[in-house]
């Protein structure tokens, strides 16, 4: 078993006896009680719990954490801001992630109860067997699941462990507005929190029952991203750029449903109106040579550049002129969210959540390169940032989350 690395490891566990008698999940008091009943050669299973406010919430966060997105960011500052909640002593959690990883590392220099585990890409048993430890010995009353292969699994560490104990809770975020297959693990969950109006309606659309959804968007610290900015970075000059050359930037994978291609013809149709505008694409990801062919073929080498994943964005928002989204799809799209902290205006395409953060104004339909075209120079000759809506913040986020943990229990 690792050990979590938390000095607070031991910190809200049930302590264990000789007793065979099993225990509540919630109020880890023993089921049947020992006064007034004589011994039984086996007991009933424990029966649902009368977990009360003055109990502690504890919650099993997890996430495989093999990268570093928007989405393992999200559950940092989950984790973050209710690690601050539970500060009170109402509230207790211990995050599950792989070993090594970049949110393993962020999440414990934020304070964040940790305990980090071998997994490997897709459903690492090893993983399972951990999750399956963790249930059985933390007891959460809920089990929250950050991607899909982390609800996979956790979904079956939750069924191995509930012999003669309390079942705790599933719920899982979604994050994409993808289709999700019927009779998937998605059937499974207590609650789903959806980040946006769009994933909710692809969740009900394929069958999910409304009243399983809770619609939570994203939110982000914007403190910590005005100070991530501040670090120096010249990206004109690494391009060898005048100073003050106009950019466009766009910061996403590189995979169908970003749909950079669009982005590309955009570039393409701005080049003789401003010929001093360059694009950078952030991000890296399968279709890297398609998107490099499609450059040169239309003759964009010197000004559309791939710059692959940059870890550190937000600096790079500061120096770009304008953030342009040409997704087909997009849960929500919390790159948007760092751009509007920064003052800096944002072009989108209609795709997915997108129209629930970026105006009607600066949004266009999806794949119209000359529509993208359009208002990107609109953007750069007329600048109109907006600002970050509240409830797009991380404590907003944490505060709806919570409210969704305690109707569960």
């Amino acid at each position: 078993m690792t050990p979590c690395t938390s000095s607070r490891a031991s910190a809200g566990r049930t302590s264990t006896s000789r007793s065979r008698s099993p225990s509540c999940a919630a109020c880890s008091t023993a089921w049947p009680p020992k006064p007034h009943r004589p011994p039984r050669p086996s007991h009933p299973p424990c029966p649902p719990c009368s977990h009360t406010p003055a109990d502690p919430l504890r919650i099993l966060q997890v996430d495989a954490g093999r990268e570093w997105r928007g989405g393992q960011n999200q559950a940092r500052l989950l984790a973050r801001e209710l690690a601050r909640e539970g500060e009170g002593g109402g509230l207790e959690q211990l995050l599950v992630t792989k070993r090594g990883g970049e949110l393993a590392r962020r999440a414990r220099a934020d304070g964040v109860r940790l305990r980090e585990v071998p997994w490997g890409p897709g459903l690492d048993p090893r993983a399972l067997w951990h999750l399956y430890h963790a249930i059985r010995e933390y007891r959460p009353n809920i089990v929250h699941a950050h991607d899909s292969h982390a609800l996979q699994l956790s979904a079956w560490a939750r069924r191995l462990a509930r012999s003669g104990r309390a079942r705790p809770a599933l719920v899982a975020t979604r994050r994409v507005d993808f289709h999700v297959r019927r009779g998937s693990v998605w059937f499974q969950v207590d609650r789903i929190i959806a980040i946006s109006d769009a994933v909710r309606n692809i969740l009900v659309t394929d069958g999910i029952a409304p009243d399983a959804i809770a619609v939570v968007p994203s939110g982000i610290d914007a403190a910590e991203v005005r100070r991530a900015a501040v670090l120096p970075v010249d990206i004109r000059g690494s391009m060898g750029l005048a100073p003050g050359t106009p950019l466009a930037l766009n910061v996403a994978a590189l995979v169908g449903h970003k749909d950079q291609r669009t982005l590309i013809r955009a570039a393409y149709a701005a080049r003789a109106l401003r010929p001093d505008l360059r694009w950078i694409i952030a991000g890296e990801g399968s279709l890297r040579p398609a998107l490099e062919a499609e450059i040169a073929k239309l003759g964009l080498k010197d000004r559309v550049y791939l710059s692959g994943h940059i870890p550190a964005v937000d600096p790079v928002i500061r120096e770009a002129d304008v953030l342009v989204m040409s997704s087909k799809e997009e849960g929500l799209g919390s790159v948007v969210l760092h751009a509007l902290v920064l003052g800096k205006p944002v072009v989108a395409t209609r795709g997915g959540g997108l129209p629930e953060i970026v105006p009607e104004e600066w949004l266009v339909p999806v794949g119209d390169a000359d529509a993208l075209a359009r208002k990107v120079l609109a953007a750069l000759d007329h600048p109109a940032p907006f600002p970050l809506p509240p409830r797009f913040t991380a404590s907003s986020m944490a505060r709806g989350v919570l409210a969704l943990y305690r109707a569960l229990v």
